[in-house]
């Protein structure tokens, strides 16, 4: 298994060498988020020292999902592939691929709020998303959870103050990684049969502050911001590696896991390049941003979009 990076770090700073090593690659890592130019013989240093750390742990670590001191994680994973790594096609990602098994929580807690047996719930054709949403107000910790991130993303709503949207982000990420995936899954995926239950999941994320700004931004200032920030970039690193679309694939995706590509969705969720439904009326999916003015990054551009837009294993 893979080795958690929290603690290859421990066990790097405790021997003289590695030690060594380690440093020389925190300030390339820091030179690279400061956009900073290294000549020639700092960026062969750069490789040098991530080269020398060999076979070690800190070179093979992974940061797992819903771990504490997450963020801490990977900013040692993000030092360590510094110098390998080039913004836009990130190397592996921190997150190893596992996807969690629902849990059988969700059917008890369904059969009390419906009244019915799962079957019969299965079946009915209320708003579907109304009933995760009162199935998640069973539960202690998604109700509570839930009701922080709408309190602080609502904050500012119809007014001319703007919401915190950092702080909004933190709420959503603190629900999807915290609540269990039964819960959090069936929020986000319900099945609508009419635009009253489409609206309800598209709001589901509070679009106003968590998603839209008052003007669409451009796709490629999107992807700055993300690749600045170490959650967002471990994020987007793990939805590049398990959404990669395939013609020939039963489920359009490259790794066969479907789960794992829905998974990896959610967690763009509360990051600089959080994507939302367009409508409600459909799941199609998107980023809040235009390619418009892109000048001649315009198809770099256009990839950034299209892996949301037109990705057929998402």
């Amino acid at each position: 298994p893979s080795s958690d990076c929290v603690v290859a770090e421990q066990l790097c700073l405790s021997d003289s060498t590695c030690n060594a090593t380690y440093r020389t690659l925190e300030n390339c890592a820091l030179a690279k988020t400061r956009f900073l130019s290294l000549d020639h013989d700092s960026r062969v240093r750069c490789l040098n020292a991530e080269l020398d750390l060999g076979n070690s742990s800190l070179l093979h670590c992974k940061c797992h999902r819903r771990m504490k001191r997450q963020e801490h994680c990977l900013r040692i994973f993000w030092t360590v592939h510094s110098s390998m790594t080039d913004a836009e096609n990130n190397c592996e990602s921190p997150l190893p691929s596992t996807v969690e098994h629902w849990k059988t929580d969700y059917n008890k807690l369904a059969a009390l709020v419906s009244g019915k047996n799962c079957s019969q719930l299965a079946g009915d054709t209320t708003n579907a998303c109304l009933t995760a949403t009162h199935i998640c107000n069973l539960s202690k910790k998604c109700f509570r959870l839930r009701t922080d991130y709408a309190s602080i993303c609502t904050k500012g709503a119809g007014s001319e103050d703007v919401c915190d949207r950092r702080k909004c982000h933190r709420g959503l990420r603190n629900f999807f990684e915290k609540v269990p995936e039964d819960f959090t899954k069936r929020i986000l995926f319900c099945p609508c049969q009419d635009e009253f239950c489409g609206e309800r999941r598209r709001k589901t994320i509070v679009p106003h502050c968590s998603f839209q700004y008052n003007t669409k931004p451009n796709c490629l200032w999107l992807l700055d911001s993300c690749l600045e920030d170490h959650i967002c970039k471990s994020r987007l690193a793990d939805f590049q590696q398990n959404c990669q679309p395939v013609d020939m694939s039963p489920d359009g995706c490259s790794l066969h896991n479907h789960a794992a590509c829905l998974q990896a969705y959610m967690g763009m969720i509360g990051t600089p390049m959080t994507p939302n439904y367009v409508s409600n009326s459909s799941v199609e999916v998107s980023l809040w941003c235009t390619c418009e003015n892109s000048g001649n990054q315009k198809e770099k551009c256009d990839q950034i979009l299209g892996m949301f837009e037109s990705n057929k294993c998402l």
